[in-house]
């Protein structure tokens, strides 16, 4: 994919100074929301240097005082909104910057609900 593959993100939610969603990132999040239900992202510093977040049905994977809800992104299409979380060592390395959620092909992590779509979640993320 080239960069002209993927536009300037618009924001989707008021957390948009946080994390933003492309358009593929929206599409992929409605089409996961219609056969898995409620969906969840988790960011870790665990796997591929940390740019790579991991997409559950909502409430699979437990969160705790490790972690911070950077945003509850609302997704045109999803009824509910779909909550961003990220573990409190990866956000001091990244609290500066705005996370921008994008989908790019290869299979990511078998334990992210897109790894049997042939795509997966990447962070892009800019300065602020």
């Amino acid at each position: 994919m080239t960069p002209a593959d993927h536009p300037e993100p618009t924001p989707t939610t008021t957390d948009a100074q946080i994390v933003e969603l492309t358009d593929a990132a929206r599409e992929l999040i409605r089409r996961l929301r219609s056969t898995h239900g409620p969906l969840m992202f988790h960011q870790s510093g665990g796997c591929c240097d940390g740019s790579a977040p991991m997409c559950y049905p909502e409430g699979e994977f437990r969160t705790g005082g490790s972690d911070v809800l950077l945003a509850s992104l609302a997704v045109e299409g999803v009824d509910e909104r779909v909550p961003f979380w990220m573990s409190t060592s990866q956000y001091e390395l990244w609290r500066h910057t705005r996370l921008i959620v994008d989908v790019v092909e290869g299979r990511g992590s078998g334990f992210s609900l897109e790894a049997p779509e042939g795509v997966r979640f990447l962070i892009r993320s800019r300065l602020i």
